[in-house]
């Protein structure tokens, strides 16, 4: 599993990808943080982050499907995929050292963010209960999504394909919840309760808002096993049907 890992972290920082995608991401942080301060009433700067991380998600989903879109869809196009299939790693090992390369390029991407509460802290006063809940909330989003994006890429050749397959499914998700409270869904409870256990963006509020569930930890959690488990069929599958 190892050397899966490491060869998808040195694909992610030895070459300039995971350094654009930590920019972008720092970019739409700086414009969220600038707002910020521009709004704060008072002489007292005093952060809690919430809106940051609850606006950033909306614009996040732009960067997991091209994070991820990469995992699969290009070892089937160079095919170095039969590689991976034909060697004595196992199916979970492939999958998981992958999730984990995928992982730690977001994980590059948040500590980069630090910088704002250090900065905010240095000029003012951060409250360190809801920042440390958003971080945590912000975190199991992303490693969700990741999940999903990486099961995307397992069903196609093209990376392009899959982060924009990725991308509809990311926003159908994301605003399902939406959805689910239209008069047309509010006529069928049954439909309107199902959909809305299947909403991530409310279980993110909570965590923005400096709340920690444990049936959201539950939530995410459930949420990256069932699609690592999915990733884990459909490799296996096709690993038979190559024989």
């Amino acid at each position: 599993m190892f050397s899966i890992y490491k060869k998808d972290v040195q694909s992610f920082f030895y070459t300039p990808f995971a350094y654009v995608m930590t920019a972008l991401f720092t970019f739409l942080i700086t414009q969220m943080f600038n707002n910020l301060l521009g709004n704060l009433p008072s002489a007292v700067l005093r952060f809690t982050f919430p809106e940051i991380f609850y606006n950033l998600i909306f614009y996040f989903i732009f960067l997991i499907p091209i994070l991820t879109m990469r995992t699969f869809a290009d070892e089937r196009k160079f095919g170095t995929e039969v590689l991976l299939m034909t060697s004595p790693v196992s199916v979970v090992k492939i999958i998981l050292g992958k999730y984990l390369a995928n992982l730690t390029a977001f994980l590059f991407m948040i500590v980069s963010s630090l910088i704002f509460p250090i900065y905010a802290s240095i000029k003012g006063e951060v409250v360190i209960g809801p920042l440390i809940c958003a971080y945590i909330g912000f975190f199991c989003w992303g490693a969700m999504f990741i999940a999903f994006g990486q099961l995307v890429s397992s069903f196609t050749e093209n990376s392009i394909i899959a982060a924009v397959i990725g991308e509809i499914f990311m926003f159908i998700l994301l605003f399902i919840d939406d959805f689910s409270q239209t008069d047309f869904i509010a006529q069928y409870p049954a439909v309107q309760s199902t959909l809305y256990a299947f909403a991530a963006q409310p279980r993110f509020a909570f965590f923005s808002q400096g709340f920690m569930r444990l049936s959201d930890l539950v939530f995410f959690a459930s949420a990256i096993i069932v699609c690592l488990a999915w990733n884990y069929i459909v490799i296996e599958k096709r690993r038979w049907k190559r024989g």
